[in-house]
């Protein structure tokens, strides 16, 4: 499902005749296929399975690194339907908008398609993707559309167990995955603390990649881990969703990284004003904001400091921007994916205007695709 996209034939060939129903990984643990049956789809959009939730209204986030740049991921559930036909049979599938970044900049996007089967599993239906080179789609390498262009595959079991074999795509020559069940007793660690009955895989893809998944309750895809990546769940919605208002200092943060932007772009680093913003921080009276997600806003603070300091004031407006969106981050809990998503909106239009003084014109190209992908999971305009 997730990229490299290369083709290797001879080893999806080999990954093809390598597993059968029942077999043997040359360890103690018996493999067995277990997405051989025909699944019957009456409620396809009805997605309860745990492991691969697919919640209305949803949006998780994740953060990591992807040969040694930031790498973050945005989820978000649409509020629409695909119908996809596969074997003559009419399947509503749910639609996932898949979003991903390195060092800001926008490289794919994809429209995901599941339908949970009448005994729990969730079925992989294809995916529309957009990949992005300096801000402009360079070409859809990776979609595929079960029925069109081969069969659905199987991405989440309804009781996983270790030793299970299933493939989310199936497609030799065009898209292909094997998936194993290596543990099914793992306790993830969360955003908000433990997470219980979390499972292990191991996943072959069909240029050689091997990646190492980690499925928990409530969040689906926790963690993702290949040569040169590693990326999990900072925050997901609705499993970390926190009751109450806003918190205030999280308020204080956004307004103050508006009014910094603003200020450096007049050629005042606004020291002042970072210093108040780093001392909110550090004395907030709630100290439980998700770990990974208060590590990136104290980062973003620390260069805004350092950048005030310096008086550098293209620098200071772009930490003010990546602190701005830090914030968003920890406000999702709080507020409803469609409320953050129209507030992210104002901060690419910050981002665009800095890259537009700064004449970087990939930034612009990718600040612009950033805005119609936001706008375009947002309810108002679906």
């Amino acid at each position: 499902m997730r990229r490299p996209p290369g083709i290797v034939v001879v080893l999806a060939g080999l990954l093809l005749a390598g597993c059968g129903e029942d077999g043997d990984d040359g360890g103690s643990t018996t493999t067995r296929r277990v997405d051989t049956a025909t699944p019957s789809f009456t409620e396809p959009t009805v997605v309860t399975n745990p492991l691969f939730p697919v919640p209305a209204g949803g949006q998780t986030l994740q953060l990591g690194e992807e040969e040694g740049e930031p790498l973050r991921v945005e989820v978000t559930t649409l509020p629409e339907t695909r119908t996809i036909t596969w074997d003559g049979r009419s399947i509503d599938a749910v639609v996932a908008q898949y979003v991903a970044y390195r060092s800001g900049r926008i490289v794919e996007v994809a429209l995901d398609y599941y339908a949970q089967d009448d005994d729990g599993g969730v079925w992989y239906l294809g995916e529309d993707v957009d990949n992005y080179e300096d801000g402009v789609i360079a070409d859809h390498e990776g979609s595929w559309l079960a029925g069109r262009d081969g069969p659905g595959g199987l991405i989440m079991p309804a009781d996983p167990r270790e030793g299970d074999v299933f493939r989310p795509e199936n497609i030799p020559d065009l898209v292909f995955e094997e998936v194993t069940i290596q543990d099914a007793a793992v306790t993830a660690d969360g955003p908000r603390g433990p997470v219980d009955g979390a499972v292990a895989t191991e996943e072959h893809l069909m240029d050689g990649t091997v990646e190492h998944k980690v499925f928990a309750p409530g969040y689906g895809e926790f963690r993702a881990e290949a040569p040169d990546e590693l990326v999990e769940v900072a925050l997901a919605v609705p499993a970390d969703a926190s009751p109450g208002e806003t918190p205030a200092v999280l308020t204080e943060l956004a307004d103050g990284a508006a009014r910094v932007f603003e200020a450096a772009g007049t050629g005042d680093a606004a020291g002042d004003q970072v210093d108040a913003m780093t001392a909110a921080w550090r004395d907030r009276p709630d100290q439980t904001a998700p770990a990974t997600l208060a590590a990136a806003l104290e980062d973003a603070l620390g260069r805004l400091a350092d950048a005030a300091a310096a008086g550098d004031p293209d620098a200071v407006r772009q930490a003010a921007v990546d602190t701005s969106t830090a914030v968003l981050d920890l406000t999702l809990a709080y507020r409803p994916p469609a409320e953050v998503d129209a507030a992210r909106l104002e901060v690419v239009a910050r981002q665009l205007e800095l890259d537009t003084a700064t004449g970087d014109l990939a930034g612009q190209r990718s600040d612009a695709a950033i805005a119609v992908t936001i706008r375009d999971r947002l309810p108002a305009t679906r």
